[in-house]
């Protein structure tokens, strides 16, 4: 039986819906038909703009980002699609924090929706540190429907793997 990694928490009449479209060679299919698009963020300033957008929309009390990227290095073997990172550092006397978000280079590629929820899961980490009910229900009022998204996520990433 197939292993699907990315499904793994899901419920198993979920897991195989999945594998009854991979034996009948139509995830791909389900995935381009539900993602047609492939969005325009493609540099780190582009990037970096879209999330502050997002931010100063959901999130103004929120702390500043100071740099948002794509990164080469993140990807799935390390289980990272995103990133958020605190670095502290002394200047002067003072010790500042430089709040910074990645985002996997793989979504340069993808449906404009997965890089809003990549975003938006990174951005919801400015408030709550831990996955916990307040950080999927931050998640959700910044994207309604994030859970579809996330799921829809994982199915697009063992398409891609089944690709490769």
């Amino acid at each position: 039986m197939l292993t699907l990694r990315y499904l793994a928490h899901y419920s198993t009449s979920l897991q195989a819906q999945i594998r009854q479209l991979i034996a009948e060679d139509r995830l791909g299919e389900y995935v381009q038909r539900r993602y047609p698009g492939r969005h325009q963020v493609q540099s780190d300033r582009a990037l970096y703009d879209y999330a502050i957008g997002l931010k100063q929309q959901y999130l103004r009390s929120a702390p500043n980002l100071d740099k948002v990227l794509y990164d080469n290095r993140l990807d799935l073997t390390h289980r990272a699609l995103g990133l958020h990172t605190a670095i502290s550092r002394v200047q002067g006397g003072k010790l500042k924090a430089k709040k910074e978000i990645r985002v996997a280079a793989l979504f340069k590629e993808a449906a404009p929706e997965f890089l809003n929820m990549i975003v938006v899961h990174e951005l919801a980490h400015l408030r709550e540190a831990e996955h916990n009910k307040a950080f999927y229900q931050l998640c959700e009022h910044m994207l309604p429907g994030y859970h579809q998204l996330e799921f829809d996520l994982r199915v697009y990433l063992t398409w891609r793997d089944l690709a490769a």
